[in-house]
Parts: structure tokens; C-alpha cells; sequence
């Protein structure tokens, strides 16, 4: 057995419920490492204030769950962006199959959480993106100026129509029910708010327009009295109506009620070594607090497992870091350059991911940098030379010809005198930094381990492919589209994959009519909406192909 991928215990998911189950193991000295998609943190990221977690007045979904990953990876637990295949559940050395190899371990814990629920009006999946939203923080600033519906009466409808006020000249609630399902002072906000208007008992009957949604009908359900509203300069339609949870990696392995994870008192789930924790479990409510609870009762319960499968198999994974240890101890090559070298634009805890990716990169490579006369060229370029002063695997240069005009600043990368097909016009900061160096380590060599049938049908892509992608960097949709995008054209010469921080290009904006990200463009002419894994943009790349 290699001791290099055995673990106690694989975490999936890397919301609070994930995170909290690696505090706990980490800290009982049991080898844990978490898997993650997209981004660490969960939906919980894109919660502009927390004001109901104990202990903490106030503070956003985000800085929560980076303080609850910084406790874990503390105590040594380990983090690994990557997707989950599968599941081997069948012996005593569970496999957890990944994009990036197998992962062997003792027991498994399911945290991946929930993902938007579509209501199913009509026009509701072709408007998505074109109107049609479902994350507030990422694409409320599209519809400044603009009248904005929101679909929903639960928490999460209320909250968000609040956070939607600063960008909207009106706000209206539709729900369903009597009243708002949710705690009477976030909905009393919701009620009280000048720039918000409540209709209760009301349904969406469907949304029209051409290449936005100019037309809204909406039905009283007790009257069935039909309202139209219309606006030719269109508007926004965010649905906040609930959640559906990630639970298809264990479709036949273990029990489901109506798509959640049924589970005993204790996280278990009907499947031996399998515990699950979270937004994914049947559960009365699905908050911060409930979930960091479920994370704690699985851990403890898999720590337990984890004991009885060491003495049985006289197995022992390699017990986990601390970062006491390794300030300590180790005085490991990245700890010294960090010492070694300030930095104004990243703190010790990135320094120290970026001196690890550049350790791993096998081939060096050349950063191009196209400038304008903005501020955020400037930025751009400090941003680069800040990055590149870490590694000698990285150069710098200034070349006014390797974007056009209208696409600067951008920073492209080439490998041995020839463009790798990755750039990134803007500044790749916010949720697009992961995914940027994972693109460098991607580009100069190897990089990312990858399934032999993703890997087969990248490299069957004979056509010229020009992916462009339009994010935001508050996004947390997007990343995971990014990440797929780049592996792809770091695979494949045919392929290249520009990613635009949107908010830097309003020529673009118009041109595709964004309104919402990520908005994936092939070949500047196939346009779609939402996030996409390697699997799935291979899926729209082969039914896209170009004429020859």
C-alpha cells in the first residue's frame, strides 16, 4: 500500500460540514484531506454577512469558512482541488477515485452540499444568463439601474432581495405562501425596506423577450388574476427557491429520500465507511451552524473507524503536519522564501501555495504582458512581477503585440518561445487566483492528473477551438469552468482559453449581452451560461464543432 495516498479519512465537499470534520480529524492526529471542485468554503462564500453564527457578531460567508480552513490546515489537514468521480466502497481500504488520481482511506465523509433549484417557469432555461439568475453577489451588479424580481420566500430570498437593493431600483418578492419561511427579523428587513415590495401567494407564469427578458407574468394563486410587467430595457429575475443537493456521486451506494442522504444519529449512512454531513443530509435546517455541527459528530464517529481499521489491517496512514511542526522543525524550502522575501500583494499563507505549485511546475515559462494606459494595468503588472519574483521558472515581459487593444491588460502564457493558449485579461485575484496558478503548473508541464477518457477525447480535438470565458472574480461559479477550460487547452494546441474579468471589459458585456457569469463563448459564436467540469465542456465543445 503507498503510504504517499492513504489517508484515515477522504473529506468531499469543502463547505463548513467538510471543513469542521477536518478540524476535528487534524486535530485528533488522523490523516484527512479535502476535496474540493471549485472552491473551498461552499455556498456559503457567496453570504455577503453572517449575523447568526454564535460568537461572531458579524462577518461574511467568506472570511468564516477561510478561518475555518486556516484552523484546519493548522492542525495538517490536507486540501487537493479536484472532483470525485466515484466511490469503491466494497473493501476495508475504501477508493476514492478523482480527476487527479485515486485516493485510498479508511472511511469517507460526503459534504458536497446543494446546488440551486430551478422553479421551471416557462422561458426559465433559456433566459438563464440572459436575465435569469441565481447568485445574487455574482450577478446583482448586472442589473444596476434595473427593476429586479425575486423568486423565493425562504431565507435565502430575503436576504439576497435585501443585498440586491444596492444595485436594483426596485425589488419584488414573489412567493408562493402566506408568509416569509424564515426568521421574523430577516424578513421584517426584507418587509421594511423602502426599495422592496412583497407579493405573497404569487407564482411566475413565464418570462419573454429577445435576447434578455423584457416580459414578466405572474399569477395570484388564489385569485389566478395574471399580472404583466415589461420593461424593453429588460431586468433582472433572481430565484432563491431552494436548494437540490450534490448527492449523484453515490447514487446506488448508499440511501436516498428525495435526493438527500438519509443518515442515523451519528452521520452514518446506509453504506459501511460512508458518513455524510451537511446540506446533503435530511435535516430540519440547513444553516452554518447545523452543518459545522454535522461535521463534528461525522469526525468524531470516523476517527473511531478510522482507530479500529488501523489496528485491524495493521495499516497507519503518515500522520498529518501541523504547521507548528513545520515552522519548527522543518524549516521547510517554502517557510525560507517566505522569510526570505516581503510581499506587498500576498500573505504568507498564499506565498507559501504559490512556492509550492512553482516547486512542482517541471518547465519554466514566459508571462506576456499587454498594458493600456488603466489603472488596472498597472495593477496587472504588479501583480505578475510580484508572482514571478517568487520562482525562476518565471519570466516577465512586456509586449504590446500579444493582445489586441480592446482585450488589455492580459498576461499570456508561453512555454519554450510558444503561446500555451491561456490568458487572463484583467488581474486574476478574488476566486480566479486558484484557478490562474493552477493554470501555470497545467501549462508548463504534466500538471493535473486526468482521467484516460477526458484525456482521449482532449486530445481528439483536431478543429481551431477559442474558448473565451467572461467572469467575475466574486464569482464562485466560475473557477470551476476556468479550471476545466485551461486543462483543456493545455492539452491540446487547437484549443485556447482566454478568461475576461467582465467588469474590465464592457465592450464584451454588450457584445454577448452577459448578465450573468461564467459565460463560456466557442468560437465566438456558441454562447452558454453556468458552471461546466472538464466532462461537461467537452460535451459542448463536440456539439459545437466547427465546419470544416
Amino acid at each position: 500500500m503507498d503510504q504517499k495516498n492513504l489517508y484515515d479519512v477522504v473529506i468531499i465537499g469543502g463547505g463548513p460540514a467538510g471543513l469542521t470534520a477536518a478540524i476535528y480529524l487534524a486535530r485528533a492526529r488522523y490523516r484527512v484531506v479535502v476535496l474540493e471542485k471549485e472552491s473551498f468554503g461552499g455556498q456559503i462564500t457567496i453570504t455577503s454577512e453572517v449575523v447568526n453564527y454564535p460568537g461572531i457578531e458579524r462577518i461574511s460567508g467568506k472570511d468564516l469558512t477561510e478561518s475555518m480552513r486556516n484552523q484546519a490546515q493548522a492542525f495538517g489537514a490536507e486540501f487537493m482541488l479536484a472532483e470525485a468521480t466515484s466511490l469503491d466502497m466494497s473493501g476495508d481500504i475504501k477508493i476514492v477515485h478523482t480527476s487527479r488520481g485515486d485516493l485510498n482511506c479508511f472511511g469517507v465523509l460526503l459534504a458536497t452540499g446543494a446546488h440551486p433549484r430551478m422553479v421551471g417557469f416557462d422561458g426559465e432555461e433559456k433566459f438563464r444568463g440572459r436575465g435569469v439568475a441565481y447568485c445574487a453577489t455574482c450577478d446583482g451588479e448586472f442589473f444596476t439601474g434595473k427593476p429586479i424580481f425575486v423568486i423565493g420566500g425562504g431565507f435565502a430570498a430575503a436576504e439576497e432581495s435585501i443585498f440586491l437593493t444596492k444595485y436594483a431600483t426596485k425589488v419584488t418578492i414573489m412567493m408562493r405562501g402566506e408568509n416569509f419561511r424564515c426568521a421574523e427579523s430577516t424578513a421584517n428587513e426584507a418587509r421594511l425596506n423602502p426599495k422592496i415590495e412583497v407579493l405573497n401567494h404569487t407564482e411566475v407564469v413565464r418570462v419573454e423577450g429577445e435576447n434578455s427578458v423584457t416580459k414578466i407574468v405572474y399569477r395570484n394563486n388564489q385569485t389566478q388574476a395574471e399580472t404583466v410587467f415589461e420593461d424593453p430595457n429588460g431586468f433582472g429575475v433572481f430565484v432563491f427557491a431552494g436548494y437540490t443537493p450534490a448527492t449523484k456521486l453515490i447514487e446506488g451506494i448508499a440511501e436516498l429520500e428525495n435526493g438527500y442522504v438519509v443518515t442515523d444519529r451519528n452521520q452514518k449512512t446506509s453504506c459501511d465507511g460512508l458518513y455524510a454531513a451537511g446540506d446533503v443530509c435530511i435535516k430540519n435546517l440547513r444553516q452554518v451552524v447545523t452543518a459545522v455541527g454535522d461535521g463534528a459528530i461525522a469526525a468524531t464517529e470516523l476517527e473511531k473507524l478510522a482507530a479500529s481499521m488501523q489496528k485491524k489491517l495493521n495499516l497507519k496512514p503518515n500522520p498529518p503536519v501541523t504547521r507548528i511542526q513545520q515552522a519548527s522543525h522543518e524549516e521547510s524550502e517554502i517557510e525560507s522564501k517566505s522569510e526570505s522575501k516581503s510581499s506587498e500583494l500576498f500573505d504568507s499563507q498564499i506565498l507559501a501555495q504559490l512556492d509550492a505549485v512553482f516547486a512542482k511546475m517541471e518547465n519554466p515559462l514566459t508571462l506576456k504582458l499587454s498594458l493600456d494606459s488603466r489603472e488596472v494595468s498597472e495593477e496587472l503588472q504588479a501583480y505578475i512581477e510580484e508572482m514571478a519574483s517568487r520562482t525562476d521558472k518565471l519570466t516577465v515581459e512586456i509586449d504590446e503585440k500579444s493582445a489586441r487593444k480592446s482585450e488589455r491588460p492580459c498576461v499570456k502564457i508561453y512555454r519554450d518561445g510558444k503561446f500555451t493558449g491561456l490568458a487572463f485579461h484583467g488581474v486574476p485575484g478574488g476566486h480566479e487566483f486558484t484557478s490562474f496558478v493552477l493554470g501555470l503548473y497545467n501549462a508548463a508541464g504534466s500538471g493535473q492528473a486526468i482521467d484516460a477518457e477526458s484525456k482521449s477525447r482532449i486530445e481528439s480535438i483536431k478543429e481551431s477551438t477559442d474558448i473565451k470565458i467572461l467572469v467575475s472574480l466574486s464569482c464562485t461559479m466560475c473557477p470551476e469552468l476556468v479550471m476545466a477550460a485551461q486543462k483543456i487547452a493545455s492539452m491540446n494546441p487547437e484549443v485556447t482559453a482566454e478568461v475576461f474579468d467582465i467588469n474590465h471589459f464592457e465592450k464584451l458585456r454588450e457584445k454577448y449581452n452577459v448578465m450573468s457569469v461564467p459565460c463560456l463563448v466557442l468560437n465566438d459564436d456558441q454562447i452558454s451560461f453556468g458552471k461546466k467540469n472538464i466532462s461537461q465542456l467537452l460535451d459542448f465543445i463536440e456539439s459545437h464543432k466547427r465546419d470544416a
